[in-house]
């Protein structure tokens, strides 16, 4: 239940005479990373084919749409817009043929110098096709002052700062990129002798690729027939993982930066357990979000772990509200209330975090109509105070409540009768990790902007 999003899954497939089925089947699991569009672009040895459309995965692909996309490699993209709006020009993958021939690249994240390099391309006389910065990283690389693509690219790669998992298709060549940092997470895996490129282990699992290793943070790798090549063009810095993808963005049935997402959701709930025990009859999570974390909560607390709020999974993006209005109808049309879990009982509900809190508003009122005679909302992860600029749509932070009210002021805005989130140090430690020593962007959380424009 939330107003956060991720910007987009990438996946990538080579030397495999299904690659673009393969990789729509990734895509089909990477679907929560992004519900806008979807596009896949193959490599059949002589040229480019693509397919990319607004809407689901499986709405826009089918037999017919596949065998438009050829070729023993591909590339695909889930996407949720951060930056550029919600239109098909903006869709990936970007497709372009320039100096080096074709070539079709996709993006999960966010560059915060992406607008300064733009003006600055305009200005020398530029022309843009779209508002997404992946256009920005096509323009220096064919703008380098060099003859062949690798030397152009890492040229490209070092002018740009911020969150970028990328891959990229061209004539018999693979690219995955990870940015130094590794905020976002890139794996590779190997199905028989073909090599897989996801965002998430998830995407392996479907088509049944063994999880290999993941990108390096700064690693740039190739694969073609020449076999696998790796380089690093950055300088090292330190590393600052997006930890929103263990609270939330990831499936948890994924590894990702070498943990799996589930036993560290669980930890979660349980560290919230730990530091905020109330006085309680039953634990129910905010579904589908909260439900590991509650899990790890009620094995924690003792307390009965039940399903109190009921969730559609059928709700389409674009959904008729009733002329009339409809107390709660956003919230009650994905959720509904079981009574007989609810009436009369002490509820924990476990959520994994609180945007503006008007959802999390809806949700207490529903609950305490349902019967309840108490509503404690916890919270699997600390007060989100900051906007993210690094590839997660989180609204400008005036819109965020936690970063103008005090935990009380919530729990009162939200009408619950206590509020309590879990510790950025009882965050850290449930992910394994120390305050003093974490690979760790906290900047949603701090304030403390780990790359600056």
């Amino acid at each position: 239940m939330h107003m956060i999003n991720e910007k987009c899954g990438i996946a990538a497939v080579y030397g495999h005479k299904e690659a673009a089925n393969l990789v729509y089947l990734c895509l089909y699991a990477l679907q929560h990373r992004g519900q806008e569009s979807a596009g896949i672009a193959s490599w059949d040895g002589k040229e480019i084919h693509m397919v990319k459309r607004m809407g689901l995965v499986a709405d826009i692909f089918n037999k017919e749409t596949l065998r438009k996309l050829p070729g023993f490699a591909a590339i695909g993209h889930n996407r949720y817009s951060t930056t550029g709006e919600s239109t098909l020009k903006n869709a990936q993958p970007l497709f372009v043929n320039f100096k080096y021939g074709e070539l079709a690249i996709a993006h999960n994240g966010n560059l915060v110098n992406a607008q300064n390099i733009r003006n600055r391309l305009e200005s020398e006389g530029a022309i843009f096709q779209s508002t997404m910065d992946t256009e920005v990283i096509v323009h220096l690389i064919s703008r380098a002052p060099y003859d062949n693509f690798k030397d152009s690219l890492n040229h490209a790669l070092r002018q740009i700062k911020g969150a970028f998992s990328l891959v990229m298709l061209r004539k018999d060549e693979l690219i995955a990129v990870r940015d130094p940092w590794g905020i976002r997470p890139l794996v590779l895996g190997m199905l028989k002798d073909s090599y897989v490129i996801a965002s998430e282990t998830c995407a392996l699992d479907l088509i049944d690729a063994t999880y290999v290793r993941d990108i390096k943070p700064g690693e740039v790798l190739s694969i073609s027939s020449k076999g696998l090549e790796s380089w690093y063009p950055f300088e090292e810095v330190k590393q600052h993982h997006c930890i929103f993808e263990y609270i939330y963005f990831a499936r948890p049935d994924s590894v990702v930066f070498g943990k799996e997402v589930y036993g560290i959701r669980f930890n979660f709930g349980r560290m919230l357990a730990r530091e905020s025990s109330c006085d309680a009859d039953t634990v129910i999570p905010v579904p589908d979000s909260g439900i590991v974390a509650a899990l790890g909560y009620a094995k924690e607390s003792g307390l009965p772990f039940e399903l109190g709020l009921i969730r559609n999974h059928y709700v389409g993006r674009t959904f008729i509200e009733p002329k009339d209005s409809v107390r709660h109808f956003g919230v009650r049309v994905k959720l509904n209330p079981v009574k007989e879990v609810l009436a009369g009982k002490k509820v924990v509900v476990i959520d994994d975090s609180i945007v503006r809190g008007t959802t999390s508003m809806k949700i207490v009122k529903m609950i305490r109509s349902a019967g309840a005679r108490e509503v404690h909302m916890k919270i699997s992860s600390p007060p989100i105070t900051h906007s993210c600029f690094y590839g997660i749509d989180t609204p400008t932070r005036r819109e965020l409540i936690a970063s103008s009210h005090s935990v009380e002021e919530i729990c009162k805005y939200i009408t619950a009768d206590s509020l309590q989130y879990l510790s950025i140090e009882g965050m850290l430690e449930a992910a394994g990790y120390s305050v003093e020593d974490h690979p760790f962007c906290l900047a949603c959380f701090t304030g403390n902007y780990p790359i600056k424009a």
